[in-house]
């Protein structure tokens, strides 16, 4: 059998197969070497994954992971992990989520590849390798365009401009916080790119609103201009997978016409459509 990952930081989707048949899908926390240890890796294998795979992960002879921040530094962390775990696989490919992404939005053609879920990275594909690549820099340097620094946007334009006034109060009501709230969680508590990420929720369910509909079309044409651009490809189409892209495929597109692209396929994820967590049976 073989089992294929494709992870952000958020979530990690897991497809097992046999002969090229779909046996199941199940869906783990995300798991990053960048932003957890070892340990906070094997726990998400242990404790989440095999027990959804049951007597299945005895029976894995190949395991391609495809992970955020799966880099060259990094991924060696994510392979001991899988090892450990799966002894008995005879195969385990460590390889970054971009590489994945490139493969499927691309096949083997040229063009630009991009994710867009809790994080955002991108690159330019000659249709077998990554040639070139903008540096995501992570939520605090950069991502610009991914869920986390929309939720950026979002709680800076709630508390500093004065046009969002009946949006706070909207915020505030619905989730029960309040900026000490806000403050705790980001500068306080583990994985603040995870909880910012969490806020597209508040802006989806109110994207009627014009303010909010044009603060995901800034965050997207901040992507263009300072991630895509650099690559000076513009007759290329521009791929995407993640939830960003997916939810907000409207404002992508005016997003990427305004930039001068052109949005070619969009996917939620790598592979295709996830259920909820369920068992293997």
């Amino acid at each position: 059998m073989t089992l294929t990952a494709d992870s952000g930081s958020t979530k990690c989707d897991w497809l097992l197969e046999e002969n090229g048949r779909e046996v199941a899908r199940c869906q783990t926390e995300g798991m990053s070497p960048v932003h957890q240890s070892a340990d906070e890796l094997r726990r998400v294998v242990e404790e989440q994954l095999k027990p959804l795979l049951g007597d299945k992960a005895g029976a894995i002879a190949e395991l391609h992971f495809y992970g955020s921040g799966c880099t060259a530094a990094l991924s060696p962390v994510v392979d001991d992990v899988l090892r450990a775990s799966f002894a008995g696989c005879g195969l385990i490919e460590v390889a970054s989520d971009m590489l994945g992404a490139a493969r499927i939005l691309c096949g083997d053609k040229e063009g630009i590849a991009c994710i867009l879920g809790t994080g955002a990275n991108s690159c330019l594909y000659d249709g077998k390798h990554i040639v070139s690549q903008t540096p995501a820099l992570g939520y605090v340097l950069g991502d610009e365009g991914s869920g986390a620094v929309l939720g950026k946007l979002l709680v800076g334009a709630l508390y500093k401009d004065g046009r969002f006034v009946g949006v706070r109060k909207q915020f505030e009501e619905e989730t029960q916080l309040t900026l000490g709230d806000v403050i705790e969680r980001v500068y306080r508590q583990p994985l603040a790119n995870r909880w910012l990420a969490s806020l597209s929720h508040f802006v989806a369910r109110h994207i009627d609103n014009p303010l909010l509909d044009a603060l995901v079309v800034e965050n997207f044409r901040r992507f263009f201009a300072r991630n895509i651009l650099p690559y000076q490809r513009l007759d290329l189409p521009v791929g995407f997978v993640g939830s960003m892209a997916f939810h907000y495929r409207r404002q992508l597109a005016e997003a990427a016409s305004a930039e001068g692209f052109s949005v070619g396929r969009v996917m939620k994820g790598m592979l295709s459509e996830t259920p909820d967590n369920h068992a293997v049976t």
